[in-house]
Formats: C-alpha cells, structure tokens, sequence
C-alpha cells in the first residue's frame, strides 16, 4: 500500500499548488516549505540559509573559500567546520527522508526525494511538468513579471540537472524512476485525480520504477 507521495517537478509547472491540494484530500502531511523549515531547524540557521542551497549547487566562490578553509586551518575558519553549504543540506535531508519513510502519509516535493526513497515500497513517484508557455503563464499569474519569468524557467531547471548529476549520478528526470509523468496543462484537478486513481490502480502490484544508484549522496564535511 502506498503511502507516501513523492512529486518531483519542472519550475513553474504549479507543482506546489496541486501537491497541497493533493495532500488536503489525502488528509496527509505536506513535505515542501515545511522541508525548509526542518532543515534549518536541525542545521539551527536562518530558513533563508537553506533556500539558497535548495536544489542548486552551491557557488563557485563559496566552494573554492570552503576548499581553501579546509584542512590545518579549518579550526580558525571564519566559514567553520559546520558551515551550511548543499553539502550540509544533502546530510540533513538523508536523515529527513529516512523519517519521512517510516512516518509514511506524507507527500513530497522536490529535493531528491525520489531519489533518497528509491528503495521505499510504499512509495508512490510523480513527475510534473508542462510546455514552456504554460509554465509563464502560471508564474505570471503569480505575479512575476513575463522577462523574470522566462528567466526562471529557463535556469531553474538547469540548476537541477546538475544538483541531481552531483548528487546522484543520474539525469534528471530519470524517467524510469517513475510511476507516473503528467503534463500540467491538463489542469490541477486533473492531475489530482490521474494521480490518485492510478495511485490506487498499482496498489499491491509489482514494482514499477527501475533506477539503481552509483552515487550516494555526498555527507558534509
């Protein structure tokens, strides 16, 4: 029986409005701000710390500064030997997932989870994504502006392709990885419903997604 639902996504494709109304007709708990909120709480930083490594890798400056501090003068680094960088991120997530696997009635949003209940059975894997047009004009209906957000689809994603080929060794999407893609221009109450009712359909039956992982995700240092 599946009891969690992860939901990887393109940007701009409404991902975090049907994952919230899925979770609300599932009477299950929300993993996607709140998944912020709990890294940074574990990490004890400022939330806004963790957005900025969220599912980007982390800048070049910063990991040539990090790789400079390490070693004989870590002790008296002003970065630290906790200091928080994707690295840091990628730790606290593994132990998230974990507890998300085993709590179960939870869907999840993004951040590789996916990847990190891979080996979940109970775990039900959605990809959503849209034409580009679509996906402007839903973030223009959230108030950005046309050029910024051209610009968002355009790089977001990118930044995903490489967090995943670092991360996990994979591309991404790594379609076989999953039960289900889904085109959001269908509209969010059709999706629900295609998600649920093949959610239900597969319940009980052989495992359907092949993916076998040649990186583990990489500890802090």
């Amino acid at each position: 029986m599946f009891r969690l639902i992860t939901l990887e996504r393109e940007y701009g494709c409404g991902a975090a409005s049907i994952a919230a109304q899925l979770a609300d007709r599932l009477g299950w708990k929300l993993w996607d701000h709140l998944l912020t909120e709990e890294i940074a709480r574990l990490a004890q930083v400022d939330p806004s710390a963790v957005m900025r490594c969220d599912e980007r890798m982390d800048s070049r400056l910063h990991r040539l500064a990090k790789a400079f501090w390490r070693g004989s003068y870590e002790r008296s680094s002003p970065l630290g030997s906790q200091v928080f960088d994707t690295d840091r991120m990628m730790s606290l997530m593994q132990q998230i997932m974990n507890r998300i696997g085993q709590e179960g009635s939870a869907v999840v949003v993004g951040r590789g989870a996916p990847f990190f209940l891979r080996e979940n059975p109970d775990t039900f894997h959605v990809f959503l994504y849209a034409p580009r047009a679509e996906k402007i004009r839903r973030l223009m209906n959230d108030g950005r502006s046309q050029s910024e957000a051209q610009d968002l689809v355009d790089s977001v994603d990118r930044e995903r392709v490489t967090y995943i080929k670092h991360y996990f060794d994979a591309d991404w999407p790594t379609r076989s990885l999953y039960h289900l893609m889904l085109n959001t221009a269908v509209g969010n109450e059709a999706v629900i419903e295609t998600i649920l009712t093949t959610k239900r359909l597969l319940e009980g039956s052989p495992k359907a997604t092949d993916y076998e992982a040649t990186k583990a995700p990489i500890p802090a240092r």
